[in-house]
């Protein structure tokens, strides 16, 4: 009893000084910290004061020398037999991975991604028994090895594999443009139709990759990787002409298709300290996401990745040039049946974690966006043209933007914040209103702060990017992303950011935002058209919160307004004096069920609504006189 009151008072003396900081303080001479021992200390055991380290100091408390080490004996113990005494040469030792499965532990089961399993990386690829093991050591060669028809070399090679079922449900109103040719119901003469609409769609993704190197402690020394998705999507709508160009076609659509989303190799080039810092590079298709919530550029395309840390993981540092892979139309997966756009990126990033503050990380990047494709014609797969837009003078562009951008995510104290500015830079070689040479000048700014209460986070969002005082002159100042698919503002549970709403009237096949974008900019297509820096711009500022009901439920409620921050180029397009800056209320909430606590079971119910206020009024009036928009969403994940 008294060895372990002893051993507790060291631990909790110890670790009282360390948490003062008390190294700075020097100890007092020992001829004055030797006070006699507490009276009231029973005999034989040792008090905090005694156990104390020499050199040490707790503020109040006189310092003591440490207590004499404490001895144990046990008479008539057996000793326990020396190593040699254990038959090793009977019973094979498997390599470190599979010493629990050997002691019976735990049984492998290939259909558990829980549990360790080797086609989740868990335990390297090694085909041999027990005897071989034993014959391979006793020959002094590695008993682990990899498949000869793989021709790789050495024994720490993985291989993991990955599948996911993403299934959407989504009903939803819009307001939905009569068709020029016909209708679908003969007699309608208002601008705008019936507004409701279905989708659906069924996406199986399918990975592998084949790793080399424990990356439990360091980089892997190389990558192979390849991700496969299979698309089947089902549209109907109430009108004609909106899911195809050819009115005979109708008003549903069932498409399927299989996109090449990853396939890339990653090779590790060096470390450059003991902590594992390292420089790597990755070329093939693979994902970018170019800051931190995805405004500029979050997508998966063809390019080549040097990227590496230093200083412990406190600084990162990504290069990136790529070219741009065409879309499939309705799935939005890689084509990789056609040749790269002439669409090219060159990026450049600098991470610091810490700073300026303790928990903040920042960034600064450079960006060049360079597109080349004003002699290109492109027309989607349901007819409609995309390149040149039908918009203005109707003609294809060639032009340079540079984007320079500063980034912060992370805590100020109590306080989250994720924050992202950009300043877009370049030459627009035709302008679509004069179809002269432009500057572009524009400007983006996006932050949301957030506080965490026990289970609740409340979030604050807010949003500004430029738009076009002034379309006839030459200066483009409507800010336009290269892709954007940001996580911000409740991302695709908001209905303004789920839903790409037409601009009928001023632009044919043209809409005023891309779906899963929240930038007013008037493209034909996120995925296919050309970035347009003669825009109306956008405004957001919202609240929302996020409660963590229990570990496996979660409530997410979002309201938005929105406004666009010039209207000249509305009023331009539509031979309109006067059109309102105010869009409207986005409303939504979210439920998200995790059954299993991670992520691999996932549902999500949503409902989102849009109250439209003057400026949405102006563009969509309709027959029916419409008041709310709504979108509900079902999504079910199932990941392995």
């Amino acid at each position: 009893m008294a060895f372990g009151t002893a051993i507790v008072a060291l631990l909790t003396t110890v670790g009282s000084s360390a948490a003062y900081g008390l190294q700075d303080a020097s100890p007092p001479p020992v001829s004055e910290a030797q006070p006699e021992p507490a009276p009231d200390a029973p005999e034989g055991v040792i008090t905090p004061e005694d156990a104390l380290i020499k050199g040490r100091r707790r503020p109040g408390v006189p310092q003591h020398e440490l207590p004499k080490g404490v001895s144990q004996t046990n008479e008539g113990a057996v000793r326990a037999p020396p190593p040699e005494a254990f038959p090793t040469d009977q019973i094979p030792i498997p390599d470190r991975w599979r010493v629990i499965q050997t002691l019976g532990i735990v049984k492998e089961r290939w259909f558990d991604p829980y549990s360790q399993n080797t086609l989740k990386g868990d335990r390297p690829i090694c085909i041999r028994s027990a005897e071989e093991d034993e014959r391979r050591r006793r020959d002094g060669r590695p008993k682990c090895r990899t498949p000869k028809f793989l021709g790789l070399k050495g024994k720490d090679w993985f291989f993991t594999v990955n599948a996911v079922s993403d299934t959407v449900f989504e009903p939803r109103t819009f307001p939905i443009p009569v068709g020029v040719q016909t209708t679908e119901r003969p007699g309608s003469l208002d601008v705008f139709g019936k507004d409701g609409s279905v989708f659906l769609a069924q996406t199986f993704i399918v990975g592998a990759a084949l790793i080399k190197g424990s990356t439990a402690f360091k980089p892997a020394d190389v990558e192979y990787r390849v991700t496969l998705a299979l698309n089947a999507n089902f549209a109907h709508v109430p009108e004609r002409r909106i899911l195809f160009v050819e009115p005979s076609k109708g008003t549903s659509r069932f498409d399927s298709f299989v996109g090449v989303q990853e396939m890339f190799v990653d090779h590790h080039l060096r470390n450059v300290s003991d902590r594992y810092d390292f420089d790597s590079v990755r070329a093939g298709i693979q994902p970018f996401q170019f800051d931190f919530r995805g405004f500029l550029f979050n997508d998966q395309q063809l390019g080549v990745r040097l990227f590496g840390n230093r200083d412990g993981n406190r600084v990162q540092y990504n290069l990136v040039a790529a070219a741009r892979l065409n879309k499939d139309t309705n799935s939005g997966l890689n084509d990789v049946t056609h040749l790269p756009r002439k669409d090219f990126i060159l990026h450049a990033n600098l991470y610091r974690q810490d700073f300026p503050f303790v928990g903040l990380t920042s960034m600064a990047s450079l960006t060049l966006n360079s597109n080349r494709e004003r002699g290109d014609i492109h027309v989607d797969d349901n007819g409609f043209p995309v390149r040149p837009a039908l918009i203005g003078n109707l003609r294809a562009r060639n032009y340079d933007v540079l984007y320079a951008g500063l980034a912060a995510d992370g805590r100020i104290g109590r306080i989250n914040l994720s924050a992202q500015a950009y300043a877009a830079l370049g030459r627009d070689r035709a302008s679509i209103f004069t179809s002269r040479n432009a500057s572009i000048r524009s400007f983006f700014f996006a932050a949301e702060p957030s506080y965490d209460i026990n289970f609740l986070r409340v979030r604050g969002s807010f949003l500004f990017a430029s738009g076009d005082s002034n379309p006839f002159d030459n200066k483009e100042t409507g800010f336009d992303a290269i892709f954007e698919n940001p996580i911000f503002a409740g991302a695709d549970t908001s209905y303004w950011i789920r839903q790409s709403i037409p601009f009928a009237g001023g632009g044919r096949a043209v809409s005023i935002n891309g779906r899963n974008g929240i930038l007013n900019s008037l493209r034909s297509s996120k995925e296919e058209g050309q970035s347009n820096f003669n825009n109306p711009g956008t405004v957001l500022a919202g609240i929302g919160a996020d409660a963590d009901i229990t570990p496996t439920f979660r409530l997410s409620l979002n309201a938005n307004h929105l406004w666009f921050e010039k209207t000249a180029v509305l009023k331009t397009l539509r031979s309109e004096g006067s059109i309102p800056t105010s869009i409207g209320f986005d409303l939504s909430a979210a439920a998200i069920y995790r059954p299993k606590f991670t992520q691999n079971l996932v549902f999500r119910a949503s409902a989102a609504g849009l109250v439209p206020a003057s400026g949405f009024k102006d563009l969509f009036t309709n027959r029916d006189r419409h008041g709310f928009y709504q979108s509900v969403l079902f999504n079910a994940i199932l990941s392995y």
